[in-house]
This record gives structure tokens, sequence and C-alpha cells, in this order.
């Protein structure tokens, strides 16, 4: 009897090992809760964290952290329980072609504002082309946080 408890509880031991084994092995990825269509704003309510097996395989790189998604503009539709590949998600555009915007030029204690229409969509920080509705030129400037555009130096 006793010897049948000693090998009872050894095979206790190996089933927790084994089972501590198995949950380390899997990977935590953030989700969406909910689909996720094109040009929606993530926020941290349509995710959520879901276990895949440490050797499950990817088609793509997948974002690892719900804190690099959340504020990212959606570029595809992101389905529900499917992770999400980094190539499906942008930084959002606060400036949009064709849609017109302010332009700004500033140096020293000059200030000079304008309307252009943007060639290009763009994000924060991102150089574009700019048609000034006043000349007609084409120009260059850089989009800001404020979803101005600031030309000259910059």
């Amino acid at each position: 009897m006793k010897h049948f408890l000693q090998l009872a509880f050894a095979a206790a031991i190996f089933s927790v090992t084994t089972l501590q084994m198995a949950v380390a092995e899997e990977r935590i990825l953030p989700v969406p809760s909910v689909t996720i269509y094109p040009g929606d704003t993530i926020n941290e309510s349509m995710l959520k964290d879901r276990a895949f097996p440490e050797n499950y395989r990817y088609r793509t790189a997948v974002v690892e952290s719900p804190r690099v998604l959340t504020g990212k503009m959606a570029r595809r539709t992101l389905l529900p329980g499917e992770p999400i590949p980094m190539n499906a998600v942008d930084d959002p555009k606060l400036v949009t072609r064709g849609v017109q915007a302010q332009i700004v030029f500033e140096e020293g204690g000059l200030s000079i504002m304008g309307t252009g229409i943007p060639l290009q969509s763009g994000t924060m920080g991102e150089t574009i082309q700019v048609k000034n509705v006043d000349s007609g030129r084409i120009i260059t400037g850089r989009v800001q946080a404020d979803g101005r555009i600031r030309i000259g130096f910059y």
C-alpha cells in the first residue's frame, strides 16, 4: 500500500508539473474583442488577451502588446479573436489628401498662416506636399500634432 501511495503521489506531481509546463508555453497576445473596421481608431475596450500555443505559427509578424495598439488606426478589417498583424495598423492620419488644412510658416517672431490642400494624407511628423490655395504653388511641409502643416524650417 505504501508503494502504491508513493506512485500515486509521484504521478500527481508529474501531472501538475506537466500542466505548469503547458501553461508556461502559452503566448498571450492582444486580439480584437469586436470586429474593427478600416479607419477605426483602436482603444483598449476593443481588445482582450488570448492565449496561443508557443508553437503556433503566424503568417506575419503580430503585435504582442496592447499598449502598441491603443490610439492606432486599423488599415484593414480585424476579426475578433485573431492575432493582429503589425502591418494591419498605422498611426492615425492627421491630414487627409484633398481636405483643406491650415499651413503655417514661423521664423523668429514672424508667423504667416494660410490654407492649403494636402496632395497626400499624413501622420504626425511626416513630410508631405501641399498646394497653397492662395498662390497655387506646391510646397513641402511637415504635419504637426494639431493637424496643421508647418512649412519652411522645421
